[in-house]
């Protein structure tokens, strides 16, 4: 297959440390490396992801870390120059100067928006969206977006993008699978995500509430910024970060898993988290809150388990063993069918040739 190369402009790939959008890169860009693709992710060196990195080399790609825009400057443009196709991400430090580039100078010009619910909320309500230039998305060849439905109509009207579509979350089953029950991670229900205001109130609703009524069973709670305002109970186990390879074992431990969404993404709906992608790869049953277009990614009360208050969390908690198991195992089956970091390269490689066809076939002097 002949090699192609794509260069991205995002937040960082190098650190999963609360950010699970690293995870995800690291899927994408394996998978578009064994369809020969050659990707460049050029990385501000920002001093939180420094002090938390877990990743120093990409396989088949290159991690270009920078202390600032004027540093790569030359070499951001080389690079783009010689790509079949250059992106930039939401949160990308430098978005300003990379879009400037990207729709200058790329053959093929895409952003994705990885929180396109909450950068067009954010819009809506009249702040400033860093990440987003200054005259919009017009200009783009293609704006791919995280989340689908209604979002992807008002990426057009509200921030001009002329053509959209979306790349939902995905999970490379090689790193996330039915892997080995671990002693320090077993538990009856388990919660892997950073903090975020936006999500607490759900959180402590499904998780924290439903500790406090069963004492008697086993909490755990993986990721960072939650500190002394959480409302901890005994049972309530907390490690701060769980690196990606021990995900597996992580929710192999997990009797079930919560997936809760941050607000504007549960408003917005067909959004659906990479946590529940990993866990289901892993055969671990979720219960997840409630939001439009989830249907579409795995059947209610068959493959996930839907939870609008602590009664439902520990409803679920109260089903035998074999039940929760064929759940879990029913999700693993659609998202080995469907949801694969794999599957996402074909049709990033497949929207990708159809934004470019039309300007290929334009005749000379279009």
């Amino acid at each position: 297959m002949a090699d192609r190369r794509l260069v991205v402009f995002g937040l960082t790939v190098s650190s999963s440390w609360g950010n699970g959008h690293a995870t995800l890169w690291r899927g994408l860009i394996r998978a578009l490396a064994r369809r020969g693709w050659r990707t460049v992710f050029f990385e501000r060196d920002l001093p939180y992801y420094r002090r938390h990195r877990d990743l120093w080399a990409l396989e088949g790609a290159e991690l270009a870390l920078y202390p600032d825009w004027e540093s790569i400057r030359q070499a951001a443009a080389a690079a783009v120059g010689a790509a079949d196709a250059a992106m930039v991400t939401s949160y990308c430090p430098d978005a300003g100067c990379a879009c400037a580039l990207v729709r200058e100078r790329a053959r093929l010009s895409l952003f994705y928006d990885l929180d396109s619910p909450v950068t067009l909320a954010r819009f809506a309500a009249g702040e400033t969206v860093p990440y987003l230039p200054a005259g919009g998305l017009a200009g783009f060849d293609l704006v791919l977006s995280y989340a689908g439905g209604e979002v992807l109509a008002r990426l057009a009207t509200e921030l001009g993008a002329t053509r959209t579509a979306a790349l939902y979350g995905h999970v490379d089953p090689a790193v996330h699978w039915p892997g080995e029950r671990q002693t320090r991670f077993a538990c009856d229900l388990s919660y892997l995500g950073a903090y975020a205001a936006d999500r607490q109130e759900r959180l402590e609703r499904l998780f924290a509430a439903p500790a406090r009524e069963r004492p008697e069973l086993g909490f755990l709670l993986g990721g960072a910024g939650y500190g002394r305002g959480f409302p901890w109970a005994k049972n309530i186990g907390f490690i701060e970060h769980i690196p990606p390879p021990e995900h597996a074992a992580f929710f192999a431990s997990s009797r079930l898993t919560l997936n809760v969404s941050r607000a504007d993404m549960a408003t917005a709906g067909h959004c659906p988290s990479g946590r529940i992608f990993e866990a289901a790869a892993c055969g671990c049953p979720v219960i997840s809150d409630p939001w439009p277009g989830l249907e579409r990614f795995f059947a209610p009360g068959e493959e996930i388990l839907i939870a609008r208050d602590g009664a439902d969390v520990l409803q679920a908690l109260a089903l035998p063993a074999g039940e929760l198991a064929a759940i879990g195992g029913r999700a693993r089956e659609r998202v080995l069918a469907e949801h694969t970091s794999e599957h996402r390269a074909v049709e990033l490689e497949r929207l990708m040739e159809s934004a470019a066809a039309p300007r290929e076939a334009a005749p000379s002097g279009a």
